[in-house]
């Protein structure tokens, strides 16, 4: 006898020609490590976020003009002539940040956890590059409103691809469409704006599909070992996602509503203008740890190379760390490591902010070196030599002594 629902009437009908209704099922008896703490939120968040920018989005390119003559000054007509065009623009704009910093957070979360471990390797590679085709989309669409800054953070970073020998200038050509940065490089950056997120879906689809192969990874680090380590994703972790979607929109609104330009640059509010060049250009804070690596190399190849390499050393992390244990909190020296890793992130984004000159460029030399230094040599040494803490027998047994706590 099948285990399958039967649906009867409109819904059976449906049912028999698209598996919704069961599928949906799947989703709310999807069974879920029963000790995910909040930290586990943050995939969720990311989903909104991903959700609200391509409906901001959409309505945005309504009014929007990809033309070098008109693009600020369509931008200007959206936050004072279309009715909450203001909104839609900030609702926007803040988005995009708020879905770096939970899109950060998740990644900190999986780092610390270590979720790219076996067998969730293939679910680590797609989120790596969901986090670049991301990079690309915001990096596009920061080109858009046509300022001084998406002027010249366009000029500069396409610029970079000059670096690689006998390819470089074909791809710069290529990617202005033509010799210089104009009106077809920002055509051809809205179709891509526009284009990104619906293939970011497609990626998040595979993402999700890939995560119920094996579920999700817990705070102990241990296989589900019976049905007792284990709840419903619905109603205990959609009830708890929900707390954290709170929380999200409570922050959300408090930029959108009274720091708008606060995470934004006030020379994106100036015309782009090819003859003048901003005293400072910098590109938004999600970038800075990774325009402060590039600047801190004196040659333009190796510091294009380093920055590179600074996101893709994330898809070796499978053999990088050997230790079995996945989580770090029966690590402890990896703890204190990680702990050093993420102050040093936060130090390489401050630094991308300031002037590439005097003792900026010396501390983001030694910021960047700890960062490979961390990937490279500290956790494949720590993973081999480190001694960990006795794991609990399950997860049932941690759920247990921590409820009880």
């Amino acid at each position: 006898m099948s285990d399958k629902t039967e649906y009867k009437g409109l819904k059976g009908w449906i049912e028999h020609r698209l598996p919704i209704f069961s599928s949906l099922e799947h989703f709310s008896k999807y069974q879920t490590p029963k000790n995910l703490n909040y930290a586990w939120n943050f995939g969720s968040m990311a989903g909104i976020a991903l959700v609200l920018q391509i409906l901001t989005g959409l309505l945005l390119a309504m009014h929007y003009t990809p033309h070098i003559k008109m693009a600020f000054q369509s931008v200007e007509s959206i936050m004072r002539d279309v009715n909450y065009g203001w909104l839609l623009r900030y609702m926007h704009a803040v988005g995009a940040s708020m879905f770096f910093m939970v899109v950060y957070a998740h990644i900190a979360r999986g780092l610390y956890y270590g979720s790219y471990k076996s067998p969730r390797e293939l679910l680590w590679f797609f989120g790596i590059i969901l986090f670049l085709a991301m990079m690309a989309t915001a990096f596009m669409g920061y080109v858009l409103p046509w300022g001084q800054m998406s002027f010249w953070g366009a000029t500069v970073i396409t610029n970079l691809f000059s670096a690689f020998p006998l390819v470089g200038e074909s791809i710069v050509t290529w990617l202005w469409g033509g010799f210089s940065v104009g009106n077809p490089t920002l055509n051809r950056f809205f179709a891509l704006h526009y284009l990104l997120p619906f293939m970011l879906l497609g990626l998040v689809v595979i993402h999700i599909a890939t995560l119920h192969q094996h579920g999700s990874n817990n705070p102990t680090g241990l296989d589900v070992k019976s049905k007792k380590d284990t709840i419903n994703f619905h109603p205990y972790y959609t009830v708890k996602d929900f707390v954290g979607f709170g929380i999200f929109f409570i922050i959300y609104a408090y930029f959108v509503f009274f720091e708008p330009n606060y995470l934004g640059h006030p020379d994106n509010y100036i015309p782009a203008n090819p003859m003048v060049t901003p005293t400072h250009i910098v590109p938004e804070w999600y970038f800075l740890p990774f325009y402060a690596i590039l600047r801190s190399i004196p040659n333009k190849l190796a510091g294009v190379l380093a920055m590179f390499g600074s996101i893709l050393i994330l898809f070796f992390l499978p053999w990088l760390d050997k230790c079995k244990i996945r989580s770090g909190n029966y690590r402890p020296i990896f703890k204190v490591a990680y702990l050093f890793f993420i102050i040093d992130v936060v130090f390489l984004g401050w630094l991308g902010g300031k002037p590439a000159e005097g003792d900026y460029i010396s501390m983001a030399q030694v910021a960047t070196f700890f960062y490979f230094f961390y990937f490279l040599i500290l956790v494949p040494v720590i993973s081999i030599y480190e001694k960990t803490k006795p794991l609990p027998a399950s997860i049932s047994e941690d759920f247990a002594k921590h409820k009880g706590a």
